[in-house]
C-alpha cells in the first residue's frame, strides 16, 4: 500500500511516486507532522533529537519541559492548552469556552477514496488507485471527535486531505473555524504564490518573501472571487518553473476560503486552508457532523512546471465528470460582444448562418433571451423566451439553429433575480435579505437564497422546462454579483453564520440534479469571466470561462495563472472584435486567434460585419485549431517563458508556452509580444517536453531537429513586422 504504519513506533508514512509524508503519534495523544519533502523509502521513527526547553512554552505533560505544543508541528492545531499560533478548528464548547482537546483515539487504512457528503471532491475510478487513512481525534470531556483524512494517489504525486467534525456527546456545540488542512513546515525560508486580480485581470500571479507574523489570502465574497483563487504555493529559493522544491494547496470549494501561512518565533511555517472562518458559524447538534471541503496537495521536486501538470492530470481524469470529460470541445461563437441584447431571430439566424459557413461548431445565444430582457435591470428570475425576439420559442429557434449544421447552446444566470421580475414580485422573499435593511444592488440584481429548498426546486423546475424545450448542448451558467445583507430568513437568528456555506452546498445539490437530469449538455462556469474558476465548480462543469476580459495581451497574462492550477480544456479562450471591448486595443486577428487556441477555442464578435479576409482567416484559424485541439485539451502544458518573473513579479517582453500531445507525436508553439520596441532583440526559446533522441519537423521553417537541440539551444524567434504579436508553430515527430 502506499500508506505504511508502524505500531512498534507509531508513525504513518505516507508515498506518492516522488514524495513521503510522515505523521507520527507523539506520546500516544498528539498527531504530529513529522515531514513533507522527497521521497524516502523508510522512516527512522526518530523525531526526539531537537526537543528544548524554552520559555514561555506550557508544557501539557507534566514534568516534561522540553514537550509543547507551541513548539510541535502538528496535522490539526487547537487553542487552549498552549499553542499560541493560529487554529486549525475552533469550536465554541457548552461551558463557553474555544478550549478543547482531542487525543489521538485510533485510525484507519483502507483501499480507495472515499465520497463527501454533499461536497465535490477527486475520485477514483476503482479501489486500487488510492489508499486513505483516517485519523480519529476525540474530546472527552464533550464527546467531540475530529477525524483528519488523507488520500494517497499511487500513481500521482497528490495527497487528498479534508476533516470531519462529529458531535458525539448530549449537548450542542458551535463550530467556528474549520479549516481542510494544516501543514507545519519547519522552516519558513519559501516563497508564497498566490493567484490574484479583480474583474477582467483574474490570477495574476504574484510571489513575496515568507516574514514573521500572520500570510495569506482569503475571500468574504460568498464566491472564491476574482480577487483571489483558492490556491498557494510555496517555493524554495530559487524555483522556477524547471527546477526547485514547489509545494501546492488547491481548495475544492467555490465559496468563501482563507490560504494562510503563519511564521513563528523560531521561523516554523504553519499553511492551512479551507473555510473562511469570517461570518462563519455551524451549530452541530448530537448525533450530527460537519465535512470540510477537500483540499489536493501536492509536491515537485522539479518546478512550478511539474506541479501543474500533476494537478493539470489529475483535475482533468479525476475531478472532471460526464459525458464530456474528454470529449473535443467545440469551437463556439457566442452572440454576447457580437449584438449584446439588441438582436431578433433575424439577426441570430444571419450571425448563425455565417458562424457556420466559417467553420464554427456551437452557436450560443447569451444574455437578452428570456422575459423583457432589453437591458441588465430586468427579468432575471423569469426564464420563459420573449417572444417578440423569438416569437416561435425556443425549441423553433433551437432547430432552427442547428439545421444549419451547428449545435446550439444557451446562456442562463440562475442564482440572481431582477427587482423588475415576475418571480421578484411573487417571492419578495426568496433572495438574501435582511429584515429591516435596505438591499444592495449589483447589476440591479440579487443574489436567490439558494440555502433554501424551495428556491432550489424552482430553479430545478424552470430550467428543465428551458432545457426540456430548447434542447441544448450547450449551457453557459452564470453569476454577476457577489453576497450581501447575507441572511435566510428560512433559518433562525443563531443560524445565520452558516448562510453563506449552507447557499453553496445548495448550489452543489442543484447542480448535482441538473447533471442527472440533463447529462449530455456541456455546462460552462461563469462568473462575471473568471469570478468562480475553481475546482469546485469544475466537478459540474468541466470548463470556465476564464476572463470577461478578451484583449488578447491580457489573456497571455490571465491565461499564464490560469495554467498554474488549471488544465487546457477547462479554460474558454475566444477571439474578440478590434478594438477590443474592454482595453479599446487593437490587435491582429491572427494573435488574437492564436493565443485563444491555449484553451477551448470560439469567437466572441459579429462575423456578419467583418470584411472577406478576416472570414477567410477565421476559416484558416478553424482548421488549424481542428489539427492542434486533442494537443492542446489533453496534452501535457509546458511554460517557456512567463509573462512575469516569479522572482521579482516584473513583467516580461515576451510569453511563451507549449503543448506536447499525451503520444509525444506533435507539439504546438506558441510565442507572444507582450511589449513591442524597434530593434527589439528575437526571442531564444528553449523547449521542452520533447524526446531527446527523437526527430521533428517544424512548421516554423520547414527544418527538421533533433529533440536534445530544441530543448538545449533553443529556437530564434523573429517577430517579422513591428504589428505582428504571436508566432505559432507545430512539431511533428518524423522518422530520422
Amino acid at each position: 500500500m502506499s500508506i505504511e504504519y508502524s505500531k512498534a513506533s507509531q508513525y504513518f508514512h505516507l508515498k506518492t511516486p516522488s514524495s513521503s509524508y510522515v505523521i507520527a503519534i507523539k506520546k500516544g495523544r498528539y498527531v504530529e507532522h513529522v515531514l513533507w519533502g522527497s521521497r524516502i523509502e523508510e522512516w527512522s521513527g526518530n523525531n526526539d533529537n531537537l526537543a528544548i526547553d524554552r520559555a514561555f512554552a506550557p508544557n501539557p505533560v507534566e514534568g516534561e519541559r522540553t514537550f509543547s505544543l507551541d513548539t510541535l508541528s502538528q496535522e490539526c492545531a487547537f487553542p487552549g492548552h498552549g499553542d499560541f499560533r493560529v487554529s486549525t478548528i475552533e469550536i465554541l464548547m457548552p461551558d463557553g469556552t474555544l478550549v478543547m482537546e482531542p487525543l489521538y483515539a485510533g485510525h484507519r487504512i483502507y483501499a480507495g477514496k472515499p465520497k463527501l457528503e454533499g461536497l465535490p471532491a477527486t475520485w477514483t475510478c476503482d479501489d486500487d488507485e488510492a489508499d486513505t487513512l483516517e485519523i480519529d481525534l476525540t474530546d472527552r470531556l464533550y464527546g467531540i471527535t475530529i477525524t483528519l483524512s488523507y488520500t494517497v494517489w499511487k500513481d500521482r504525486d497528490v495527497i487528498a486531505r479534508s476533516t470531519r467534525i462529529a458531535n458525539n456527546g448530549i449537548k450542542e456545540v458551535s463550530i467556528r473555524k474549520a479549516m481542510s488542512a494544516c501543514v507545519d513546515f519547519a522552516d519558513s525560508d519559501y516563497r508564497l504564490l498566490q493567484l490574484s486580480g479583480a474583474h477582467c485581470r483574474e490570477r495574476g500571479a504574484i510571489t513575496r518573501d515568507l516574514f514573521p507574523g500572520n500570510q495569506g489570502i482569503e475571500s468574504r465574497r460568498g464566491a472564491s472571487s476574482h480577487q483571489q483563487n483558492p490556491f498557494i504555493a510555496l517555493l524554495r529559493p530559487g524555483a522556477n518553473e524547471t527546477t526547485g522544491e514547489v509545494f501546492g494547496f488547491s481548495l475544492v470549494y467555490s465559496g468563501n476560503f482563507s490560504a494562510t501561512v503563519d511564521v513563528d518565533q523560531f521561523n516554523s511555517a504553519r499553511t492551512m486552508i479551507g473555510l473562511n472562518p469570517h461570518n462563519f458559524a455551524w451549530r452541530l447538534n448530537p448525533g450530527t457532523s460537519f465535512q470540510t471541503p477537500e483540499v489536493v496537495l501536492s509536491r515537485s521536486g522539479s518546478g512550478l512546471g511539474e506541479l501543474s501538470r500533476t494537478l493539470h492530470r489529475l483535475f482533468r481524469d479525476r475531478l472532471c465528470r460526464g459525458v464530456h470529460q474528454y470529449k473535443e470541445r467545440p469551437i463556439v461563437i457566442n452572440s454576447w460582444e457580437a449584438i449584446y441584447f439588441n438582436f431578433d431571430e433575424k439577426k441570430l439566424l444571419e450571425l448563425a448562418d455565417e458562424a457556420s459557413r466559417l467553420g464554427v461548431e456551437l452557436f450560443v445565444l447569451d444574455d437578452g433571451w428570456f422575459g423583457k430582457r432589453d437591458s441588465d435591470t430586468t427579468s432575471l428570475g423569469d426564464w420563459t423566451p420573449d417572444r417578440r425576439k423569438l416569437p416561435n420559442g425556443l425549441r423553433d429557434f433551437s432547430q432552427k439553429i442547428k439545421a444549419k449544421n451547428i449545435s446550439f447552446g444557451l446562456w442562463v444566470e440562475p442564482e440572481m433575480v431582477s427587482r423588475n421580475s415576475e418571480l421578484f414580485r411573487a417571492h419578495p422573499d426568496w433572495p438574501l435579505q435582511v429584515p429591516g435593511r435596505d438591499f444592495s444592488f449589483g447589476r440591479d440584481q440579487l443574489v436567490l437564497d439558494l440555502s433554501r429548498q424551495e428556491v432550489r426546486d424552482y430553479l430545478f423546475d424552470s430550467l428543465s422546462e428551458v432545457f426540456t424545450e430548447a434542447e441544448p448542448d450547450y449551457v453557459k451558467w452564470d453569476m454577476n454579483r457577489h453576497m450581501t445583507e447575507v441572511y435566510s430568513s428560512r433559518l433562525p437568528s443563531g443560524g445565520q453564520q452558516e448562510v453563506s456555506h449552507r447557499y453553496i452546498l445548495g448550489l452543489y445539490e442543484l447542480l448535482e440534479r441538473l447533471n442527472t437530469a440533463f447529462p449530455n449538455i456541456l455546462f460552462e462556469s461563469c462568473s462575471g469571466g473568471g469570478g468562480r474558476y475553481d475546482p469546485g465548480m469544475l466537478y459540474y462543469m468541466p470548463q470556465t470561462w476564464a476572463s470577461d476580459n478578451i484583449d488578447s495581451l491580457n489573456r497571455a497574462h490571465i491565461q499564464f495563472g490560469t495554467s498554474i492550477v488549471y488544465p487546457a480544456s477547462t479554460m474558454s479562450c475566444h477571439v474578440s472584435a478590434a478594438p477590443n471591448h474592454q482595453t479599446g486595443r487593437i490587435t491582429s486577428l491572427k494573435s488574437r486567434g492564436e493565443i485563444a487556441m491555449a484553451g477551448t477555442f470560439g469567437y466572441e464578435l459579429d462575423v456578419t460585419k467583418i470584411d472577406d479576409a478576416d472570414k477567410e482567416s477565421i476559416k484558416r484559424q478553424i482548421a488549424k485549431y481542428r489539427e492542434i485541439r486533442k494537443t492542446v485539451l489533453w496534452g501535457d502544458l509546458y511554460r517557456l517563458q512567463d509573462p512575469v518573473d516569479l522572482e521579482t513579479n516584473a513583467e516580461s517582453p515576451f510569453a511563451a508556452w507549449m503543448h506536447v500531445s499525451s503520444d509525444g507525436k506533435s507539439a504546438v508553439v506558441t510565442a507572444v509580444r507582450l511589449q513591442a520596441w524597434p530593434n527589439q532583440a528575437p526571442l531564444m526559446l528553449r523547449l521542452s517536453g520533447l524526446d531527446a533522441q527523437g526527430y521533428y519537423f517544424s512548421t516554423l521553417d520547414g527544418m527538421r531537429y533533433r529533440g536534445d537541440e530544441l530543448m538545449s539551444f533553443g529556437m530564434k524567434i523573429l517577430f517579422q513586422v513591428e504589428t505582428e504579436e504571436s508566432v505559432q508553430f507545430e512539431l511533428k515527430r518524423v522518422a530520422r
